[in-house]
């Protein structure tokens, strides 16, 4: 019974046959590659802890019944709340100081002139944008006067 078109026995794979095989791990190996994390993590996921933290940092203003500031700095930001006059740093948790990841570049645009968010007693905060950005990503994070956060991604 013969095995190929020249009419030989011998065993092997055909040219056409190479090719496909090398045409699909080299689609599979982009789609790997494609679908990896960032070592350095998404930018979009800093926005989101961000944000998160600065709902529980209004909702702590509101709770305890002072005002509590985040500072926002190129290295990431932490948390202080006003009592009998003084800002004191918050360092339990969820208040822990946190850090941007490698390669985040940051800027604060506040109302006030503020290199954060402060929130007062009733939860309220003067108008804050926090800008994110590594490489060509670039996120916001506004923060309107009643206090209310979101989160602007450009498309794509």
């Amino acid at each position: 019974m013969r095995t190929s078109a020249t009419g030989t026995d011998q065993a092997g794979f055909t040219l056409v046959e190479m090719l496909v095989a090398v045409a699909i791990l080299g689609l599979l190996s982009g789609v790997i590659v494609m679908n990896l994390p960032d070592a350095n993590g998404r930018l979009g996921d800093e926005a989101d802890a961000f944000a998160a933290r600065l709902q529980r940092a209004q909702e702590e203003a509101i709770l305890v019944n002072r005002p509590v500031e985040v500072v926002v700095d190129a290295s990431g930001y932490r948390f202080r709340s006003q009592r009998r006059g003084e800002w004191t740093a918050l360092t339990e948790r969820p208040f822990t100081p946190a850090y941007w990841g490698e390669g985040v570049g940051v800027q604060v645009r506040s109302a006030d002139g503020r290199s954060g968010v402060r929130f007062d007693t009733t939860g309220a905060a003067t108008p804050t944008e926090v800008r994110l950005r590594r490489r060509e990503r670039r996120v916001t994070i506004a923060v309107d006067g009643q206090g209310q956060v979101k989160i602007h991604a450009p498309a794509g």
